[in-house]
């Protein structure tokens, strides 16, 4: 939040502000999902497996490429905060900043969740998205954003002077950290900034501040994506259950989350996502 000005403007202030925008990243570039397939892929496949995430917790995942999951609301309005690793190399992992210059800041259906350098490639591709009715909202807020980092235990103890070990930071560590047999302070690093699933966020008009409001998920909502390399995800029912009012709560109302795993053909053209082409010079 920009403090009041200490400065006059200049005499050019309105010639200064007057630039045009320009989008950085042309999302003409980024490969077009080709729903075609995937709806034909969808016809075929079987559910082969789901994990419930109790509210206030995490849980792992696996998924291999070219197969779809889903994230789905089954009792109310709930928030998620979701991790996705590279299952052959876990310091592969989503990378929210880079999504967000390319596909904005709330994702839907064919966007891509993008990995970390140096290897930028499509981890996987949202496939559908009941929330996509909900567009941009008169205060700006939109669903399923990659703004927000994650609710942490750091954060809220610097603006409460508590400990509170259910933040979704807290979760997500404790899952990774039980999948892959190694202590929390060790894979703590690995946990990541998210996609809040199901939260609905936005930046105040005035002061450009974050916000979040009451999720508009309902049971039977759900997210769903393709995978675009072996995946492990980690995905934590935020203790602010829709975060109406509060993310790091113990009296929130929370619910549980359901991720669904397909088995079944590829859409037709797909491929294993490459690493990034880039080679540094010699």
């Amino acid at each position: 939040m920009k403090p009041p000005p200490l400065h006059s403007a200049p005499v050019d202030a309105a010639e200064r502000v007057s630039a045009r925008p320009v989008v950085c990243y042309p999302p003409e570039v980024i490969p077009i999902l080709d729903r075609s397939a995937v709806e034909s892929a969808r016809a075929a496949r079987t559910k082969v497996g789901e994990v419930l995430v109790p509210p206030r917790d995490a849980r792992v995942f696996q998924v291999p490429a070219g197969q779809f999951f889903r994230i789905i609301s089954v009792e109310g309005a709930q928030v998620g905060d979701l991790n996705l690793h590279n299952a052959g190399d876990l310091t592969e992992r989503f990378f929210s900043g880079k999504t967000r210059a390319l596909h904005g800041t709330h994702l839907s259906t064919g966007d891509r969740m993008w990995s970390t350098l140096p290897h930028l490639r499509s981890l996987a591709t949202i496939t559908d998205d009941t929330l996509d009715w909900y567009g941009y909202d008169s205060d700006g807020g939109g669903v399923h954003d990659v703004i927000g980092t994650r609710c942490d235990p750091y954060t809220h103890q610097l603006l409460t002077g508590d400990d509170y070990h259910h933040c979704c930071h807290s979760n997500l560590t404790r899952a990774l950290a039980n999948y892959a047999a190694r202590p929390e302070h060790e894979v703590e690093l690995l946990v990541h900034d998210v996609l809040n699933v199901f939260m609905c966020t936005g930046f105040t008009r005035d002061t450009h501040q974050y916000f979040m409001k009451a999720s508009p998920a309902r049971p039977g909502d759900y997210l769903e994506f393709l995978a675009d390399v072996d995946l492990v995800g980690v995905l934590s029912a935020c203790p602010g259950g829709d975060c109406g009012d509060e993310h790091s709560s113990d009296t929130a109302i929370c619910h549980p989350l359901l991720v669904e795993i397909f088995d079944g053909p590829s859409p037709v053209g797909w491929k294993l996502a490459e690493p990034s082409a880039y080679v540094w010079p010699t």
